[in-house]
């Protein structure tokens, strides 16, 4: 009897992957790490930061000066502690907010830090103020205009 078509291709794909498979086992023969020292598996890190399989004490030294070194954040630029605004909002009970010009951030005020009179709408120069609850502005003078 003859085979039909379809198990002739079947026989042809199961010898296939018979010889891929052969293939696949002789390759992990050769690269097979057993039988090499421990030495030669080892991997190290160079100076920056890749994986190398030389050893430290056989890399290039890389001089490095203290001064360059630089800890923690980023230096702190100087402010100019004089701030301009304008006020935009004034309660009658003595507190008030000022919209700072660079930023559009809203500083908190109490009428006892300013030196004057002020209005809703005044251009006034202070200084900003770490306090409890957020920033507040102190050493306010109004801005002739």
């Amino acid at each position: 009897m003859s085979d039909s078509f379809s198990k002739k291709e079947n026989l042809k794909k199961k010898i296939q992957k018979q010889k891929e498979k052969a293939a696949k086992r002789e390759e992990r023969k050769t690269q097979n790490n057993k039988g090499k020292a421990i030495e030669d598996m080892f991997l190290y890190v160079d100076a920056n930061g890749q994986l190398t399989s030389v050893k430290p004490d056989e890399q290039e030294k890389l001089e490095i000066n203290a001064e360059d070194i630089q800890l923690g954040a980023a230096p702190i630029i100087a402010e100019d502690p004089q701030k301009t605004g304008i006020v935009t909002f004034l309660s009658d009970k003595g507190y008030g907010f000022i919209t700072e010009n660079n930023t559009k951030e809203n500083v908190f005020f109490h009428i006892n830090n300013v030196s004057g009179e002020v209005k809703k709408g005044n251009k006034v120069k202070y200084e900003k103020e770490r306090s409890p609850k957020g920033y507040s502005a102190i050493n306010i003078q109004i801005v002739k205009q």
